[in-house]
């Protein structure tokens, strides 16, 4: 079974290829990718790694976690499963969002949408 691992605090430097050369020095790499923003084309500054086996994620992970490149110091830990509903404009429940909000918005009066 294949072990997926958070790679952050990466220089903007590094690509997909450098991150999976790093980390095929401890094992079958599967799959390897540097998030990138849409809108600029540059690195968000971290990225995820596939590799072959939990016993050979463990290795990198221990070998790798707080070591510097290019004079930043990358966090290496497993991978969490991504939480679901917590996409843009969500916020945790009785927290605060303008939009659900009855006395906000346009032709409400006032210029700032709110009652006075």
């Amino acid at each position: 079974m294949s072990s997926k691992i958070y790679v952050g605090n990466l220089p903007y430097s590094v690509t997909d290829s450098i991150l999976e050369s790093n980390f095929a020095e401890f094992g079958s790499v599967s799959s390897a990718k540097v998030m990138m923003d849409r809108e600029t084309g540059r690195s968000k500054g971290f990225g995820f790694v596939e590799m072959a086996s939990a016993e050979v994620a463990e290795a990198a992970i221990k070998a790798l976690d707080g070591m510097s490149v290019e004079g930043r110091s990358i966090t290496v830990n497993l991978a969490r499963p991504r939480e679901e509903g917590r996409g843009p404009g969500r916020s945790d429940a009785g927290g605060f969002r303008a939009s659900n909000r009855a006395d906000v918005g346009y032709g409400n009066g006032g210029y700032g949408g709110g009652r006075y």
